[in-house]
């Protein structure tokens, strides 16, 4: 196996520095961090992000064909910048897009910074999570609005599920539309078994959130092509949005991620066995029914427990959960999880069960709530605003994204008039994202 990114660091880890970054591999920084000698900038022999053609070619190559692309590009920006890209991109087919209402934030300011309108499909709850929109209100929209350029999904998210890609790219390419994934938590899902779920099987564009699922550095992601009419437009957009100072080392990890999980797949079948075995070993624990193997996502209702108080619990042992709503801890696994880890966890869970007064303090949570009406979301963040408390916002227009955290999912967007219910629950909730000192923003009348 060749890793081209490394090969090339390795091969210049005696050069003498005259150039970027500033601890010129070594000095102070190499007591903290000894492999600060691989940190290198474009140089002859490492190749350069924005103009690839030597390690770095060689590199996206290969992942694009693991993963089954026609082009491939490295980002070390997280999936947020190859978002920004992919609906720069999409830009030039419409004015419009498809977003999910569970949609992560990158995709939303995206919108806002590229000029998209998003026309907003909210889909149905499952035990208290939201799931994906159905297929057919996505190709009623793609019929009925001929400047709407596409979807782009979320597969998987937060909690697991997995969307409908095969119904949506039926959809979107009946119509002349373009699917695109946001699948920053399903990377692992390209190898083996699991690859019929992979965003890369349906998607005109997709990204991949290495670092969150394989064993790549932090920020390492990737972006895919298969419509190559988009080309040119998303290499654009990857200019724009990427950073300019792209780190090595990261760029190296996701080119060992991809190659390294697909030669070795047998330890994704193993760390799946552990989490068979752990929940057969806790009968007494009722699971989120995930379509993906990493979310591992405990529904604390059952035992009249607030899943934020038995995390918390699960910390006094050293047991760090990925996040917990009130209703549920989810759990974050890849290959990487060793037994050692999930008897640890098994531990940590028998002991949080015997913590009697974590009992009864379990309070449900609403519906999220279905928007009265709803308006332009590039109007609404382009109108005056001013700050008013939750409940005497009812009727008016939202100037921003505002829901709770977790799972940082909008409970009105900008353009949307502010129901009752919605008011409610932003008021009522302990953690919040878009109020400001508990106040709401709205479109000033």
């Amino acid at each position: 196996m060749i890793y081209h990114i490394y090969k090339s660091l390795r091969g210049g880890a005696r050069h003498i520095s005259f150039h970027t970054p500033g601890h010129k591999g070594g000095g102070a920084l190499s007591a903290f961090f000894s492999e600060c000698a691989l940190d290198l900038t474009e140089l002859p022999f490492t190749d350069d992000l924005g103009s690839p053609s030597g390690p770095i070619a060689a590199a996206q190559s290969d992942i694009a064909s693991i993963a089954g692309a026609k082009r491939a590009y490295i980002t070390t920006d997280g999936s947020t910048s190859g978002i920004y890209a992919m609906l720069y991109a999409a830009r030039q087919a419409g004015g419009k897009i498809i977003v999910p209402r569970n949609s992560h934030k990158s995709v939303w300011h995206a919108c806002r910074l590229v000029g998209l309108e998003p026309v907003i499909v909210q889909g149905e709850e499952r035990e208290g999570v939201m799931l994906p929109p159905d297929p057919e209100k996505v190709a009623a929209l793609f019929a009925a609005d001929a400047d709407i350029c596409g979807i782009i999904a979320v597969s998987p998210d937060y909690y697991g599920n997995v969307a409908p890609l095969e119904k949506y790219a039926e959809a979107a390419h009946a119509y002349g539309r373009t699917l695109m994934v946001d699948g920053a938590h399903g990377a692992h899902l390209a190898f083996g078994a699991d690859r019929p779920l992979y965003a890369g099987e349906y998607a005109d564009m997709w990204v991949d959130g290495a670092h969150k699922t394989l064993p790549v550095l932090t920020q390492g992601a990737a972006v895919f092509l298969n419509d190559l009419r988009f080309e040119e437009r998303l290499s654009e957009g990857l200019s724009v949005f990427r950073t300019t100072s792209p780190s090595f080392p990261i760029m190296a990890s996701v080119e060992f991620g991809y190659k390294y999980t697909a030669a070795n797949t047998v330890e994704i079948e193993k760390v799946k066995e552990g989490i068979k075995a752990l929940r057969a070993a806790l009968p007494d624990l009722a699971f989120y029914p995930s379509d993906d193997w990493t979310k591992l996502c405990i529904d604390c209702a059952p035992l009249t427990v607030d899943s934020r108080l038995f995390a918390k619990r699960l910390e006094k042992k050293r047991v760090y959960a990925e996040f917990a709503d009130g209703r549920y801890v989810v759990f974050y696994l890849s290959a990487a999880t060793t037994p050692s880890h999930l008897k640890a966890l098994r531990s940590a869970l028998v002991s949080a069960l015997r913590v009697k007064k974590l009992r009864k303090t379990y309070v449900p949570r609403r519906a999220m709530p279905v928007p009265a009406r709803t308006y332009s979301y590039l109007y609404a963040l382009a109108q005056p605003f001013e700050y008013l408390p939750p409940e005497n916002c009812v009727g008016r227009m939202s100037a921003c994204n505002a829901g709770l955290m977790p799972p940082c999912i909008p409970v009105v967007a900008a353009g949307e008039i502010i129901t009752d219910a919605a008011a409610k629950m932003l008021a009522g909730a302990e953690h919040t994202f878009g109020l400001k000192d508990g106040l709401l923003k709205v479109v000033k009348r």
